[in-house]
């Protein structure tokens, strides 16, 4: 049992106005929050009085807004905690996974190092929730799993993981299949894939081995789909055909999934019919570089899109600070949502769903009987917060502070 406290004088979001002009702008008020055993138990606008002999910690008055959920990350893959060291050219995927396979000997010794400081990074930013996909291959083994999950266990008290076992290097190839079971037995909870066609060449059985595994384990699926144009949508409708069959409604999901951005817009709408009826989900890491699947049409159809950093600083790319709000300012600016409201309920993919007003305005969170996982920022509203992806201040899940200070 956790001791009660109440978090005093954090910025709420309570409504929208709008002007004679229909410009929206987001009214915020001053609360007191009532925490206790990671629950948030009461809820009192900052005039309420609190008992002398009641533990306080005080909000200074930042805004408050859900914590992040990081939806497609690579733990195991960052150089972070080493020496600086840029990016060797290459001249093609093939020579890029080569490239890797050499790399994983050398790094797996220093996995869960590398790991924690990626971590930290993600935390200090507002993620409370991270979703990683580990290397399962012939060159690695289970060396990279091992390290990722001892790395997870140590920040257990800080944050909830999913750990998907990733075959990088194909899963047809031999012996890769006995290792992901393996992986399965061995701390990884989610299955993962990579282009049934780009990589493993035979997209029917590269998905049928793929959803083999996930029944057989009784496993969510995560796949990585970088196949673009018609192959990329047919891979998508077929793996689709078989979570129907299967009757995994709710437990698969393609990340990247370029393809759907790349087809026309009648076909994509038909195919995200399909992904909402069967639960299925979507995670993209909004690169600038790439086709990118139609967030809107598959939100406004009822698909979960969520959005993950990816792997950074590591073999494939030098760049990344493993900040999701970022990711939607980069959505923002991308799709030109500058208004108040699209601003506001943006944040929705950095958060893998909540917003402190729905779109008409109502309280949606914090609520009373809420988990309390919150970030602080100085900001006077989410859009702001979005607009300018301001700095965090302080994160706190389960009612503990796990990064950054209010003191």
């Amino acid at each position: 049992m956790s001791t009660p406290y109440w978090l005093t004088n954090i910025k709420l979001e309570t409504g929208y106005l709008q002007d004679d002009k229909g410009t929206y702008i987001t009214k915020t008020e001053l609360f007191h929050l009532k925490i206790e055993d990671g629950k948030i138990i009461e809820k009192q606008i900052s005039s309420f009085e609190i008992s002398e002999n009641e533990e306080t910690v005080d909000g200074k008055g930042f805004l408050a807004l859900p914590s992040f959920k990081e939806m497609h990350n690579h733990l195991d893959k960052t150089y972070l905690s080493l020496d600086w060291k840029a990016c060797r050219t290459v001249k093609n995927l093939e020579e890029r996974l080569q490239y890797e396979a050499m790399e994983l000997e050398e790094l797996a010794p220093t996995a869960k190092q590398r790991a924690s400081k990626m971590i930290e990074l993600l935390l200090s930013k507002g993620s409370t929730h991270i979703r990683t996909h580990v290397n399962i291959d012939p060159y690695i083994g289970l060396k990279n799993l091992e390290g990722v999950k001892a790395a997870l266990e140590d920040y257990s008290d800080k944050l909830t993981y999913e750990i998907v076992a990733f075959p990088q290097h194909g899963l047809l190839r031999e012996n890769v299949i006995p290792l992901m079971k393996e992986a399965m037995r061995s701390g990884a909870n989610i299955v993962g894939g990579l282009d049934p066609a780009g990589i493993d060449r035979n997209i029917e059985k590269s998905l049928y081995e793929i959803m083999n595994l996930g029944t057989e384990f009784n496993a969510d699926i995560d796949i990585h789909l970088h196949d673009g144009g018609h192959v990329g949508y047919y891979t998508v409708d077929k793996f689709a055909e078989m979570v129907e069959d299967a009757m995994w409604h709710n437990r698969a999901a393609v990340s990247h999934a370029f393809s759907l951005g790349e087809i026309p817009v009648p076909q994509a709408e038909e195919i995200a019919d399909k992904l909402s009826e069967l639960g299925m989900s979507i995670m993209s890491t909004i690169p600038i570089t790439k086709s990118l699947p139609p967030i809107e049409l598959l939100d406004r159809k009822g698909v979960n899109v969520y959005l993950g950093c990816d792997g950074f600083y590591d073999s494939w790319g030098p760049f990344g600070n493993g900040d999701l709000l970022e990711k939607v300012t980069r959505y923002g600016e991308l799709y030109r949502k500058s208004d108040e409201l699209s601003l506001a309920q943006s944040l929705k993919w950095a958060t893998g769903g909540p917003v402190p007003l729905n779109k008409d305005g109502e309280v949606a969170w914090p609520l009373e009987g809420d988990d309390a996982n919150l970030v602080l920022l100085d900001a006077s509203c989410s859009a702001e917060a979005v607009a300018r992806t301001t700095k965090r201040e302080a994160v706190i899940f389960k009612g503990k502070m796990v990064s950054g200070q209010l003191s």
